[in-house]
Order: structure tokens, then C-alpha cells, then sequence
């Protein structure tokens, strides 16, 4: 019997990609709008990019943005989309597998949204290497789910899934006095399920800048 944890990630995300016409809404996240929305651009990495909408949205606005992904379809998407949208000169879209490799450099901006799998992922890890990646100065955006929707049940509610607790997260990212808080908040949002059914989930925010 194959279970997510003996999933290849790499396998896991392109077949998920491939097997469909488009995975997202193609909408940035408001979230990331919220926070990043009144920063200076500057460069900026995104982790997880999927086909690319929050990096194409960073680069709307002026980031030179580096977007990274485990699937190689996705990438592919985000890049055409770059090419219809203009923005192509403005974001570099790279193939990384976080849970092995790590894109080198530092950053005015590191945005992680939802770097939550149903297949192995060293999530502390990535999360540390992130903050080491905020230039001084720089700021480092993470989302992420607080629960499940709210139309879920108990059935599809894998046992051995741990949301992340705001301060929980600080105390695992573990982070010295050099930074500070700006946004530490839970946001509830529309969620409907894929078969419409009405429902809200919660989000977590962290805003975090390295101030030195």
C-alpha cells in the first residue's frame, strides 16, 4: 500500500500538475498583497511558486523576483505566463527540490505561502534557511493553514497533520533579537470545497524583519 509518506515529493507535485489543465486561480495571494503590498521592491524569493502567481504579482509591482518550485510543469506555466504578462526580464523562475537543495543568495524579500505537504517535507528546515536568506533590512512573509475548512470531517482529517501555532512557529524558527515582529495574526477566509460546498478556513501571518 503506497501512503504519502513513502510518496518521491518530486513524483507527488508533477503528477498532481500534470494531471491537470491549471492547479490555482491564477490570483496572487491577498495575504502576501497585505503584507508586501507597501514594501520598497527590491529582489525577492519565493518558495514553492507553484505556476506562479504570487511572483508575477511581486514582479508587477517592481521585485526582481527568483520563484522556485519542485515541479517542472508548473514552472513551465508560470514562465509562459511571465512571457503573456511582460514580466518576463522581472522574475526567474528555477527548479528546486527545498526539501534538498536551497537557492544561494540573499534577499530583500523571502515569501513562503502554504509550505504544507501531504508528502515529506522538512518544513523547519526550509523555514530556517529562509530567514538566513532576508537580506539586513529585509523582510520575510510566511503563510500558513491554522486548520482544516470548515466543511471537513473527521474522515478527511489525517491524524498525524500538525498546524503551525503563531508563537510556536517564532519559537521554532527560532530567531535571534536582530529581529523583529511587524504581523503575527490569524485571518478567516472563504473556502468553499471543490464540490461548492460554502465553508471558511483560517490562515496564520508572519511578517518579520531582519533589522540588521
Amino acid at each position: 500500500m503506497t501512503t504519502p509518506d513513502s510518496i518521491e515529493p518530486a513524483r507527488f507535485w508533477e503528477d498532481r500538475y500534470r494531471k491537470c489543465g491549471r492547479v490555482w486561480s491564477g490570483q496572487p495571494n491577498e495575504l502576501l498583497v497585505r503584507e508586501a503590498g507597501n514594501l520598497t521592491p527590491g529582489s525577492a524569493l519565493e518558495l514553492g511558486c507553484g505556476e506562479g502567481a504570487d511572483a508575477l504579482w511581486l514582479a508587477s509591482w517592481g521585485w526582481q523576483v527568483t520563484a522556485v518550485d519542485i515541479s517542472t510543469t508548473a514552472l513551465r506555466r508560470a514562465a509562459v505566463r511571465a512571457i503573456e504578462l511582460g514580466l518576463s526580464a522581472q522574475v526567474t523562475f528555477q527548479h528546486f527540490d527545498l526539501g534538498q537543495t536551497f537557492p544561494s543568495g540573499s534577499f530583500d524579500l523571502v515569501a513562503a505561502q502554504y509550505l504544507q505537504s501531504p508528502v515529506a517535507l522538512d518544513q523547519t528546515a526550509i523555514l530556517r534557511l529562509a530567514a538566513r536568506a532576508v537580506a539586513p533590512g529585509g523582510t520575510l512573509v510566511i503563510v500558513m493553514h491554522a486548520g482544516w475548512p470548515t466543511w471537513s470531517t473527521a474522515a478527511q482529517q489525517p491524524a498525524d497533520v500538525v498546524f503551525p501555532t503563531l508563537e510556536g512557529l517564532l519559537t521554532t524558527l527560532a530567531l535571534p533579537p536582530t529581529w523583529k515582529v511587524d504581523t503575527l495574526a490569524s485571518v478567516q477566509r472563504p473556502a468553499p470545497s471543490s464540490e461548492g460546498r460554502p465553508g471558511t478556513r483560517t490562515d496564520h501571518v508572519w511578517r518579520l524583519t531582519r533589522t540588521t
